[in-house]
């Protein structure tokens, strides 16, 4: 889906300003070229399931938290890898939890990532890097 755009945006779903702040100034120190998008709730998030039919851009990839309101992320994360059209798009959960359980079941449910949130910047720069690299050089998107 988002491989046949040339700079398609980065979905972040989180709902703590603070955690949005970190990701933003992480992702702009490693002068990430593609936009980022907020849904700031679960249910923003599958909100832009109804957006994308309408014509807009797929991200590259959803960077989700777990501990949303209105819509947990693991149901967001079940709704859009069900969904026949945006079951493609690469979701990496980005989380501060660790519990084995909210791994196991959002790899189960199709997350193609399950990373812990550092809370150091300079962590959290580094783990920004690394979704750019592998998403933007490494990953080949399906066309």
């Amino acid at each position: 889906m988002a491989g046949k755009y040339k700079n398609p945006p980065i979905l972040l779903v989180e709902d703590n300003p603070i955690d949005i702040d970190l990701t933003l100034r992480a992702f702009k120190k490693r002068n990430l070229t593609n936009s980022i998008l907020v849904a700031r709730d679960g249910e923003e998030a599958v909100n832009y399931i109804d957006i994308w039919d309408k014509g807009a851009q797929t991200p590259l990839v959803i960077l989700l938290d777990l501990k949303l309101p209105k819509v947990d992320g693991l149901e967001v994360l079940k709704i859009i890898k069900e969904h026949p059209k945006y079951t493609t798009i690469p979701v990496v959960v980005l989380t501060s939890s660790s519990d084995s359980k909210d791994i196991e079941r959002a790899y189960k449910l199709g997350a193609n990532s399950y990373i812990v949130k550092p809370v150091d910047f300079n962590k959290f720069v580094e783990v920004a890097s690394q979704i750019e690299i592998y998403w933007n050089a490494i990953n080949e998107p399906m066309k």
